[in-house]
């Protein structure tokens, strides 16, 4: 609804930006997040005149480095191997996708969640959950690693585009979503932050169009891979509720087509649940304002107790007959030898560092540094570096 319909007319001399907030305040929920409740950026900037500063962090994610080095990381299958496989940068873009379609559902801002869903996984670094680990056992002295905080490292520090200050200068809202994204694979990095409270709305919904993303997705590739059949995902709730509801959209399907309808189903079962589930839990709390949704006892964003329950079932077989099963328990030992190879070699030899990360060594720690450009590695590059300064392939 616009200000004109309620009886407020437009200011002529607003900028379209302007004409945005102001008619997207009267369509947002009382909850959700505002432009004018962004928390402003580190250094001050003057407004765009027709994007808002949501949308400029958007567009700032979506044109850093970090952002296109996520094509070529492995999501679970090896980036590119095959063509149908999601990377971490179709995962990240699924992610956005299904945030922004549970904002607009639950009147929450869309470009805040955009924002925060594609920058969340800006910090993996190559070789998956696999490369995370190995990376945390070499930094264990040093401070650790963890690919949450490395997203928050790179926007706040790492990434340098602009001449007077390093970061990419994003609001606090976006910094404070992506500090606090939280799965059973994140863990929430709140240095910055208060360490107490939730999430804003947007914050919640961006972790779990990410559960939401990477569970049908990961099944569907799995499927796609071989790893798992049709009469093994039967023993699960969840896939036998997608099934249903696969044969009865379509029962004379061929068999492949209803798989791809059952794998999309487990994705729109676990989007209505949260829908329908937040929004209850929504009326009953009835938070006045962002800082009433941050505050609550728990997150207000969820999905019902027996949904919850039937997608830990299907994420916990995904982690015991995919994450670590054949291939893939191959690849974390070859991801092992490859990233603890680079990673001593920098440490003997930090002259073979690119200039701009080894100037940072002095304020940062040599260690540091030497995280930072191997976590940055896309897979491809890692295995180059590994192959030029070893003479071998893994």
């Amino acid at each position: 609804m616009s200000d004109q319909s309620q009886g407020k007319p437009e200011n002529p001399n607003a900028s379209p930006r302007e004409l945005f907030e102001a008619r997207q305040s009267d369509w947002l929920a009382a909850c959700a997040v505002k432009e004018s409740q962004s928390g402003g950026r580190k250094y001050d900037e003057p407004e765009h005149p027709y994007r808002t500063c949501f949308q400029r962090d958007r567009d700032r994610v979506i044109h850093c480095s970090a952002f296109r080095r996520l094509d070529f990381k492995t999501q679970v299958f090896v980036p590119h191997e095959q063509d149908h496989y999601r990377t971490r940068l179709t995962h990240t873009l699924e992610v956005a996708q299904i945030g922004r379609s549970l904002a607009r559902a639950l009147r929450a801002n869309e470009d805040l969640v955009e924002a925060v869903s594609l920058a969340h996984d800006l910090g993996h670094p190559p070789f998956g959950h696999g490369g995370e680990a190995v990376l945390d056992e070499l930094m264990a002295e040093h401070g650790h690693f963890e690919h949450n905080r490395q997203s928050l490292r790179i926007v706040d520090y790492l990434e340098h585009p602009y001449p007077h200050f390093r970061g990419l200068n994003l609001t606090r809202a976006v910094r404070l979503c992506i500090a606090r994204h939280s799965t059973r694979y994140d863990a929430p990095v709140c240095e910055d932050f208060d360490p107490a409270g939730q999430a804003p709305l947007e914050g919640q919904l961006a972790d779990l169009a990410d559960e939401i993303a990477y569970t049908s997705a990961d099944l569907e590739d799995s499927l796609t891979a071989g790893l798992l059949t049709l009469e093994r995902l039967d023993s699960l709730e969840l896939w036998r509720r997608a099934w249903q509801t696969a044969q009865a959209d379509a029962p004379d399907a061929r068999p492949i087509h209803k798989q791809i309808r059952a794998c999309k189903a487990v994705l729109a079962i676990l989007a209505d649940d949260l829908i329908e589930t937040t929004r209850r839990q929504l009326s009953i709390s009835r938070p006045a304002g962002p800082d009433d949704v941050c505050r609550a006892d728990r997150k207000l964003a969820a999905f019902s107790d027996p949904t919850a329950r039937q997608l830990r079932q299907m994420q916990d077989y995904l982690l015991h007959n995919v994450y670590l099963a054949g291939d893939n328990a191959k690849k974390d030992a070859d991801c092992r030898k490859v990233i603890g190879g680079l990673f001593s070699d920098f440490a003997a030899r930090p002259d073979l560092l690119p200039d701009r990360y080894r100037l940072r060594s002095e304020s940062d720690g040599l260690h540091r540094i030497i995280c930072d450009y191997i976590a940055g590695m896309t897979d491809r590059f890692c295995l180059q570096q590994h192959e030029k300064f070893r003479g071998s392939k893994t």
